[in-house]
């Protein structure tokens, strides 16, 4: 295995609630109320529609906010991975990543692992340059048992339900995860920060027309089956976690460009940069000793009569 190549889920599309329109000249990131499915093709007009997108219209009136699923792994982290995440809006490449206690960065003498204060405390995430991401894997269908779609997100709604979710139905299920029927679902609620406009966030549930208890049984019926044909769960788990520690960064570099541009865009005029850079290169205010001395000058240059 290549050292310091994060070894990820093979990927067969993409899961998404937006995306990259141009505006003025400029290509930026526009919020969607569905889901949309994409292949891994991506052409001047946007990524290409995957089959499954149209197929799984049909039955939802058009809009798609409901995906039948099911997750690789038994262990939430590795269906989910979230963290704070800094990217060179120039280049795409990942400079930073960190979990709010500790970080591997990209310095001038290589990776290195220092603390990580989060965003609102790193001089680095001015600007909104660093931020919560999340990469959730989900298998769609049944044609390949190993390969995903991802869904990315930088939305703290979506992360922090995700996460919860996942946590939960692991404990629930008796750590059967990954044999659990489940549904993506979108989801919409308004704040103050949104002024009323409906914001759509992405959670996880059973799948539709089953009750809890139901689902657990199924999970545990697949669970059983596949031991009996000899599927090791575990193993999967443990090699999917050493492809994630074999690498400093998970997103490789011919995929962060399209990461970046919808996920991490460069946000003009935005007060806290502006405040920040106004700090920076206001004059200070002069000290006492500076106002006596300035007085005294002008007392001392004054003709005498």
């Amino acid at each position: 295995m290549l050292k310091g190549l994060a070894i990820t889920p093979p990927v067969l599309g993409r899961i998404s609630i937006g995306k990259v329109v141009e505006k003025n000249g400029k290509r930026l990131p526009e919020k969607d109320d569905q889901f949309t499915l994409t292949s891994q093709v991506q052409s001047r007009d946007g990524w290409l529609l995957h089959p499954l997108n149209e197929e799984l219209r049909n039955g939802q009136d058009g809009k798609l906010r409901s995906i039948p699923i099911r997750l690789l792994f038994n262990e939430p982290d590795l269906n989910f991975r979230a963290d704070y995440s800094l990217f060179d809006r120039n280049t795409g490449r990942p400079l930073c990543v960190g979990n709010g206690e500790t970080c591997k960065r990209l310095t001038k003498d290589g990776i290195q692992s220092l603390p990580c204060p989060s965003p609102d405390g790193c001089s680095l995430a001015q600007g909104n340059a660093c931020k919560p991401y999340g990469r959730l894997n989900v298998v769609i269908g049944d044609d390949d048992p190993l390969g995903s779609f991802v869904f990315r997100t930088t939305g703290y709604n979506s992360i922090r339900t995700l996460a919860a979710r996942l946590h939960y139905l692991q404990a629930i299920s008796g750590n059967r995860l990954a044999c659990l029927p489940l549904e993506l679902r979108l989801r919409g609620k308004s704040t103050r920060q949104s002024h009323g406009t409906p914001i759509f966030y992405v959670d996880i549930t059973v799948r539709s027309g089953l009750i809890l208890e139901d689902a657990l049984l199924e999970a545990k019926q697949r669970e059983q089956t596949r031991q009996a044909s000899g599927f090791d769960q575990s193993a999967l788990d443990i090699a999917a976690r050493q492809g994630f520690k074999n690498g400093a960064f998970e997103d490789s570099e011919e995929d962060t460009g399209a990461i970046v541009e919808e996920f991490f865009p460069v946000i003009e005029d935005q007060p806290g940069l502006v405040a920040h850079q106004v700090q920076l290169t206001a004059p200070a205010k002069p000290s006492l000793a500076q106002k006596l001395d300035s007085q005294a000058t002008r007392h001392t240059s004054k003709p005498t009569v």
